[in-house]
């Protein structure tokens, strides 16, 4: 037996693929000649690692047929692991292969037995394929999980699970898709394609954008005068938690403030921020007014309940009293305030990030890590945002933002929403561009926060991985099925470069086909 890389390129009976790793191994097919042991039989060619998107770290080629569903075959959870809690793996599985499930059962020839194992990393996964069995297991369910995806895209792409054993683990630890639906309005039908969608991706992380300006679209019981219209029920969204928790996927809520806050602040016109001359700023609450942060706390505790993931996003991107030339003559009732709670030299950047430290404090009372953009913090000030705050990095071009570095190197850790790369933002405007998922496959890693230059490897391990994101400024300029259609390869590049480090081996047209051929 052989560990060759799943880049590697073998010849027949193993699964029939062309290899579509990353290069990943402690040996190639190169480095001895292989050991009969393991092979049913020397007519058999060694086998190639299965073609599955994202490509496998490294696969142990051996001599056989394979492993596919034949009459009999059943997916077994394995003997002594009734409490595992991997029935639901098990019988999603056996729905997709049109298989039995028989549940916690002995495996029997031509069955596929999943299992709970002792050590490796989270997520991580073993799949062996030998004597016409299917064994996975993992040190947690969600490994277990994306070997069953693992499984299933080998059959689907070439008919055969090859002989012999796949090792794979993800690189980085949050890998996903961000959803606005405050600006454009998805089904909760709709939502839930595409979290199916992303778990075969092996993506664990959506993120939920539910509140702007232009709408706030879940039910709300304690304030439901900002609902909008068309909104989800919280019905709907605990069926839509429900099966994200299925899946192995978290979902980030987000609540953003204090700017973004459009919906609320026509319902209560009263908390609407107004600058010296006494003109409005759109999207902007008053923070130095007491019932502005009663109104979010309470949404943020309400909603803190509903979505039961660990992460809040508190947003804190774009406050607009911060884009003028001089807040503190624009806004003198924020900059007195400062000055009154922070004293002389405190400015109005101070008491807004008073503010997010605040409502950070507000949802870590509810169990909650908190999140921010990463122009919701600023340099220098007499007030520092709490070091807690995992930051997600988006733009280089707002007002008063820092180089990835900066963060950083103040020992942050972040997630990267790159905008050159991952935004796709409706219609287009400001200059972006619908990404293509070429782009992001051929030259966007997890280290590129900021256009198209990576940080120094040295940072690697405060970044945790990326998402791509969908924002609806412009909620007209394409159907629901149309950005479904137009996400789909960026999503598939996304997932391959936060799941395996290093240049695929697979050309773009190679990989696009491979897509093709697995369909979703």
């Amino acid at each position: 037996m052989v560990l060759v890389a799943s880049a590697a390129v073998a010849c027949g009976g193993g699964g029939g693929g062309s290899g579509n790793g990353t290069g990943n191994s402690s040996s190639s097919a190169s480095s001895g000649t292989p050991s009969a042991s393991p092979s049913p039989s020397r007519s058999f060619p060694l086998s190639s690692a299965p073609t599955t998107i994202p490509s496998v770290r490294t696969h142990e080629a051996a001599r056989g047929p394979g492993w596919k569903p034949a009459a009999g075959s059943a997916v077994v959870i394995a003997a002594g692991a009734a409490g595992s809690g991997l029935a639901d793996e098990g019988r999603l599985l056996s729905t997709e292969l049109k298989i039995a499930y028989r549940g916690a059962a002995a495996a029997r020839a031509g069955d596929v037995e999943l299992a709970l194992a002792k050590g490796g990393a989270a997520e991580s996964y073993t799949l062996t394929a030998r004597d016409g069995r299917v064994r996975i297991t993992g040190p947690d369910q969600s490994g277990v999980f994306y070997g069953t995806r693992t499984l299933k895209q080998a059959l689907r792409a070439d008919g055969v699970m090859p002989e012999g054993v796949v090792k794979d683990r993800p690189e980085w630890p949050q890998r996903g898709l961000n959803l606005d639906i405050a600006r454009k309005f998805y089904t909760a039908g709709w939502i839930e394609d595409r979290l199916r969608e992303m778990a075969d991706l092996k993506l664990n992380e959506f993120g939920l954008h539910f509140s702007d300006d232009q709408g706030f679209r879940i039910e709300s019981r304690t304030h439901p005068e900002i609902v909008s219209q068309q909104h989800l029920t919280q019905a709907e969204v605990r069926q839509i938690l429900a099966l994200a928790s299925r899946l192995h996927i978290t979902v980030v809520p987000e609540i953003d403030s204090p700017g973004h806050l459009g919906a609320v602040i026509d319902a209560h016109p009263e908390l609407q921020l107004r600058n010296a001359q006494g003109v409005a700023t759109k999207g902007a609450i008053d923070i130095s007014n007491p019932a502005s942060a009663k109104i979010v706390d309470d949404l943020d505790r309400e909603f803190g309940k509903l979505f039961t993931g660990k992460y809040w996003h508190l947003g804190a991107d774009e406050y607009q009293a911060l884009v003028v030339a001089d807040p503190q003559t624009s806004y003198p009732k924020l900059a007195a305030l400062a000055r009154k709670q922070f004293g002389a030299s405190a400015k109005v950047q101070d008491l807004t990030t008073a503010w997010t430290n605040n409502r950070a404090k507000v949802v870590r009372a509810i169990g909650k890590k908190p999140k921010v953009w990463n122009d919701g913090l600023f340099a220098g000030g007499v007030v520092a945002a709490d070091k807690d705050l995992q930051v997600e990095y988006w733009t280089g071009t707002e007002s008063g933002v820092r180089e990835p570095q900066a963060y950083l190197s103040e020992g942050r850790q972040v997630v990267n929403l790159n905008d050159k790369y991952l935004y796709y933002v409706l219609g287009q405007p400001n200059q972006f561009r619908y990404p293509t998922g070429q782009l992001i496959y051929d030259d966007w890693t997890p280290l590129v926060l900021r256009g198209s230059k990576a940080v120094p490897k040295r940072y690697s391990k405060q970044i945790l991985g990326g998402r791509l994101a969908i924002w609806g400024d412009f909620p007209n300029a394409q159907t629901q099925d149309q950005v479904a259609a137009g996400i789909r390869m960026p999503l598939r590049a996304l997932a391959q470069k936060t799941w395996a480090p290093g240049k695929p081996r697979l050309t773009w047209t190679q990989f696009k086909a491979l897509a093709g051929r697995l369909g979703g």
